[in-house]
Order: structure tokens, then C-alpha cells, then sequence
């Protein structure tokens, strides 16, 4: 059951980067659609409805149909994928493409490193989220300083967070296939973990090493 829960919730977590990436990428050729998404109402608007869409989608998951969280999976990839749009063009597609590699590479050791080590985590991911949490604030703070050396501190303070963050999510989606929870949902909610783990860890390598246009 485990092996099972684990496969989909890699495969759950490919579909959903799979349709941010694709979205992003069209928003980013359409400059119609990319300058209507980017104008400040629709920015804030988009990223509140994201916020919404994963708040719901963590605390609803498991009280959902299958069919329901997968909808609600997607859909919130859709919308992230419209904000992403950015993405694509401030850096160079090449740089995007080796980035989003090298973060496949290290999301993948510390998704085996939680899979596999015999330590609990628990605790570790307790503090991990305590300090992003921490980081959070400061990242809110230096919008007013705009320190750029700052930035780049907090940028790499925030990698190592996700990298740890990542084990101790993986760790977890294999305690709970133990459970009596749906093996379907507990993909879906796996698959948000997972993506949210992975997205943070290629936007920071691509904030710190990415070549823009």
C-alpha cells in the first residue's frame, strides 16, 4: 500500500507541475493575456484565490470525493500556472529548463532521504516551519528595506528550509498510508505537499542562480 500511495502522489504531484509549467508558459506568449493578468487588481486577485484554493484543498481533502480533490488539485494548478507566467518571461526558457532539472535533482535526495531514513522527523519539520515562518516575516519586511544582499540571504535560508521541509513530507505521506484514510485523497493531499515543496525549491535556485532576460 505504501508503494502504491507514494507512486501516485509523484504521479498526482507531476500532473499538477505539468499544468502549472504549461500554463505559465502560454500566459507568457500571449501578451493580451499575460498584461490582463499582471495589471495590480488581477495579480491580487489571482494570488488570493490561490491562497484560498490550498487552504481549502489541505483542511477539505479527505472529507472530499476522489474526484473532487483531483478537480480541486488541478484546478489550483491552473491558477498558480497563471501567476507563473512571470516566470517565463523574466528568465531565460534555458535557464528555466537546467533549473527546473537541478531542482528535480535535489527535490528527488531529500524525497528519497525522507523515504528511506529510519529517524522521525516530526520534530525536525515542527522547527523547519517555525523558521519559514520566521523568514516569511522577514521576506514581508525587506519589501519595505529592499536590501538586495538580504533577499539573497533569505532566498537560501528558505532553499535549505524546503529541502528539509521535503523529507519531512514525504516521511509523513508514508506514515499515513498506514492509516485508515483514503488512498485516493491521500494521494492529492501527498501531490499538494509535494508540488508546494517543489515549486518553492526551483523558484529560490532559479532566484539565486537563473539568468534573466
Amino acid at each position: 500500500m505504501k508503494n502504491k500511495v507514494m507512486a501516485g502522489t509523484f504521479l498526482w504531484m507531476f500532473v499538477g507541475l505539468l499544468v502549472t509549467f504549461i500554463t505559465g508558459y502560454v500566459v507568457s506568449i500571449n501578451e493580451n493575456m499575460f498584461n490582463n493578468i499582471f495589471s495590480d487588481w488581477s495579480y491580487i486577485i489571482l494570488i488570493i484565490l490561490e491562497l484560498v484554493l490550498v487552504i481549502f484543498l489541505s483542511a477539505r481533502v479527505f472529507k472530499m470525493s476522489k474526484t473532487m480533490a483531483r478537480i480541486s488539485f488541478l484546478v489550483y494548478s491552473f491558477v498558480s500556472g497563471l501567476t507563473f507566467g512571470s516566470v517565463f518571461v523574466v528568465y531565460k526558457l534555458t535557464s528555466i529548463m537546467l533549473i527546473f532539472g537541478v531542482a528535480a535533482l535535489v527535490f528527488l535526495v531529500f524525497a528519497l532521504l525522507g523515504y528511506y531514513t529510519k529517524l522521525d522527523l516530526t520534530k525536525l519539520g515542527t522547527y523547519l516551519y517555525m523558521v519559514l515562518f520566521a523568514s516569511i516575516i522577514c521576506i514581508i519586511v525587506n519589501l519595505f528595506i529592499n536590501n538586495s544582499v538580504f533577499d539573497t540571504v533569505l532566498s537560501v535560508i528558505i532553499l535549505i528550509i524546503f529541502m528539509g521541509i521535503t523529507a519531512y513530507d514525504v516521511q509523513k505521506v508514508k506514515s499515513l498510508s498506514d492509516s485508515n484514510l483514503p488512498e485516493d485523497n491521500l494521494m492529492i493531499y501527498g501531490a499538494l505537499e509535494l508540488y508546494l515543496d517543489y515549486i518553492n525549491i526551483f523558484l529560490h535556485l532559479l532566484e539565486l542562480f537563473g539568468r534573466e532576460n
